[in-house]
């Protein structure tokens, strides 16, 4: 009894090994993932600098848009929208490329023993640069059209820590996933499309909660989960008022996506190297 319950504690003990080995090498997938902002942007002269402008004309297209749709200011309309772009952008960055992120790696994982969680922090890492770069743009935005921000802003940074936290999982999930089903990869590229409709980023919540024509099937985009993620960043970063009931999906969320991803980096992390 003894021998046949070891190797369960010891694959979960594996497990949760990998996530602290990789933690451990922060300094290799800290240099790995800024090499690959500039090995994508070796020969230009702004660098990642361009998906910031990228994003800011789309914002501010979508913005005078959305304004004139729906009959909002535009210093209202363009910062929500402005801000949404940014948490999206890292948001889908971690699903899409979480879905390729061992597939991705094929040579390191094969040449380089490190643990798998080094990619995944890798990936993280590199988002978290590329929302850096972004808030270049969010800090244009404050100086044109100034928000409330008070002491309860600062709320931002554990939403931020929380964001990364669920990127890694969903990352580590998905790369596990699609490694072994390579047709979920493009499936996950269009589930990721759709998302960026459903989610209130370029449309305002609160307002269609106010269009009793449509509120009721408004209230349904709660079951989207990403709508909690956006607001819980979005709203300290605009100065408007927090709701817990976004926090508290959000921490659920946390727990059981990290549940089934020890489960699943307990049961397959070993494959990995065999799929890819």
């Amino acid at each position: 009894m003894l021998a046949s319950a070891t190797p369960s504690r010891n694959s979960f003990a594996r497990a949760v090994a990998d996530l602290r080995g990789g933690w451990a090498q922060r300094q290799l997938w800290a240099h790995l993932g800024w090499q690959d902002i500039r090995q994508r942007y070796r020969r230009s002269v702004l660098g990642p600098i361009w998906i910031t402008i990228s994003m800011a004309v789309t914002a501010v297209a979508l913005g005078v848009l959305y304004a004139g749709l729906f009959g909002n200011d535009l210093s209202v309309q363009l910062p929500y929208i402005l801000v949404g772009f940014i948490i999206w952008a890292f948001i889908s960055g971690c699903i899409s490329e979480g879905s390729e992120v061992f597939i991705a790696n094929e040579g390191l994982i094969r040449q380089l023993p490190a643990p798998l969680s080094v990619h995944v922090y890798r990936l993280v890492w590199r988002q978290m640069l590329f929302f850096a770069h972004n808030l270049i743009v969010y800090v244009v935005m404050l100086v044109i059209f100034p928000q409330q921000l008070g002491w309860d802003s600062l709320t931002v940074f554990p939403a931020l820590l929380l964001l990364g936290i669920n990127g890694a999982w969903v990352a580590l999930l998905l790369g596990i996933v699609t490694t072994r089903f390579r047709d979920l990869a493009p499936i996950t590229q269009s589930v990721v499309q759709l998302l960026f409709f459903l989610t209130p980023i370029v449309w305002i919540y609160d307002d269609l909660l106010k269009n009793a024509a449509v509120a009721e099937r408004a209230r349904l985009v709660e079951f989207n989960p990403l709508l909690h993620f956006i607001e819980i960043v979005r709203q300290p970063m605009l100065g408007q008022e927090q709701h817990l009931r976004h926090w508290v999906v959000v921490l659920l969320i946390t727990v059981v996506g990290w549940a089934l991803t020890l489960v699943a980096l307990r049961r397959y992390r070993s494959r990995v190297a065999y799929w890819v």
